[in-house]
């Protein structure tokens, strides 16, 4: 039956509108014999409540948001499957939104997610500039960064050390002897890709090498096709000009890199090493096992919705201490912000 009110539940079951009400938001409050008889006028009428109706009377909703990046990387589905495990564990329905990669586009989800009421929103930005994080704590819903930080430790944040990451790699490949290393990621302006660069700079300058030792290679998308492109342009090289190693900024762009150097002859690692970040499912199952740096996907996914929901991570205050569930990750803590630490896994790909 449609179009069943409040109203017509109460006159069937005999009792007051507000007995019905408190059935269906406070049932411990009603007494056992009228609480059967709203539950059994319900099933009758077959009434339905009109949950977005009593979301505006009570000014939330039982809804989250994640806004990621990009739903085509495997990095945000893992980190997707953390946050909503978390959501639909603290009583909230997660729902998901891509930006890809458009500041636009990310503005008109964040204003229908805000018009919508979510309770809180979880959003890998485009853009961390001041002036566009300074727009984002506008917002009038709660709001935590999720793989991203803020410089001046305003907005609430979980994140990665992006810096030790690149650090990681690219001292691995040094360890291994090499002195030319091409470094392929891209676009700059995006945090991570500016903090693996960076890494990657500190660990050639704490060899006490020059800057020269690496080939940085500037690519507009973290993308397979992209990866696919550069291995192509490094196959292509003469030997003595040729990196004998990449590191490659994602996942994704090491896969597309792996594929055509293989493809073209060229025997990895021997020919080139090749080390990967974020250590998604698909790295160890490559054609030649990938070496990549990796990341805690689903830890951030669940840390971010912690936030959202108790206003800080399940862990104690510190400088320095573990989340209560998230095993052995080291993991630093501020008031308001959260940095995962990164760990390095050695494959076949930069010989282990």
């Amino acid at each position: 039956m449609s179009g069943v009110s409040i109203k017509d539940v109460a006159a069937r079951a005999g009792v007051s509108i507000g007995t019905v009400s408190n059935v269906l938001n406070r049932p411990s409050s009603v007494s056992e014999p009228n609480r059967i008889k709203v539950l059994e006028a319900i099933r009758t009428l077959g009434y339905v409540r009109n949950e977005s109706a009593r979301q505006l009377r009570v000014g939330r909703s039982r809804f989250i948001a994640l806004v990621v990046l990009d739903l085509a990387n495997p990095f945000f589905s893992e980190l997707a499957r953390g946050a909503e495990e978390t959501a639909e564990a603290g009583g909230h329905t997660l729902l998901l939104c891509s930006s890809a990669q458009d500041v636009e586009r990310e503005r008109r989800h964040l204003e229908m997610l805000r018009q919508q009421r979510v309770a809180g929103i979880a959003l890998s930005p485009v853009d961390t500039s001041e002036q566009r994080l300074a727009e984002l704590r506008t917002l009038d819903v709660p709001l935590v960064l999720v793989d991203r930080d803020d410089p001046d430790g305003a907005t609430r944040s979980v994140s990665v050390d992006d810096v030790e990451g690149g650090r990681l790699a690219t001292a691995h490949l040094l360890e291994s002897g090499h002195r030319r290393i091409a470094v392929v990621g891209g676009p700059r302006g995006f945090t991570q890709v500016d903090q693996r660069f960076e890494g990657a700079r500190r660990a050639v300058a704490a060899a006490g090498l020059p800057l020269e030792t690496l080939v940085e290679i500037v690519v507009d998308r973290l993308d397979i096709d992209n990866g696919r492109r550069q291995g192509i342009r490094l196959a292509g090289w003469s030997p003595p000009d040729r990196p004998t190693a990449v590191f490659c900024l994602n996942d994704l762009i090491a896969i597309g890199v792996l594929q055509e150097v293989v493809q073209r002859g060229l025997k990895v690692p021997d020919d080139l090493a090749i080390v990967g970040y974020d250590d998604i499912d698909f790295a160890a199952a490559a054609t030649v096992p990938l070496s990549s740096v990796r990341t805690p996907k689903e830890v951030l996914g669940r840390s971010a919705i912690r936030m959202l929901l108790n206003g800080t991570p399940d862990a104690e205050n510190g400088a320095e201490n573990r989340g209560e569930d998230d095993g052995d990750l080291p993991v630093v803590h501020h008031d308001r912000q959260v940095l995962y630490l990164p760990e390095l896994v050695v494959r076949a790909s930069s010989g282990n």
